[in-house]
């Protein structure tokens, strides 16, 4: 499994998402993780960023929106209970992560 996070520069997002995806993958010999940090709207774009951060798991945004335009902002996610956070829930990353497995 390859993950990939896109980000931009100092987004205070991605020290937690790290600490989240480290906690969900401890002892997993099958991943790859790459951090990359996107610096204007054409790179984002040409990687699928639509807002930092971004999770690509074997290169889909299992958390993507339809209409969802690239960005070199913040983006948010919206939890189980509608709460919003500039990070998936630990609920939601397993979620994506055991559906990638099973495809």
């Amino acid at each position: 499994m390859e993950i990939r996070l896109l980000h931009v520069a100092d987004c205070p997002s991605v020290a937690l998402l790290t600490e989240r995806l480290s906690g969900l993958l401890e002892g997993r010999q099958d991943v790859e993780i790459e951090s990359l940090e996107v610096d204007d709207d054409d790179r984002a774009a040409a990687l699928g960023m639509t807002g930092s951060p971004t999770i690509l798991i074997n290169g889909v945004d299992p958390f993507g929106e339809p209409r969802r335009a690239p960005s070199v902002s913040c983006r948010l996610y919206r939890d189980e209970d509608g709460r919003v956070s500039g990070v998936p829930s630990s609920a939601m990353l397993r979620n994506a992560l055991e559906l990638d497995r099973c495809s």
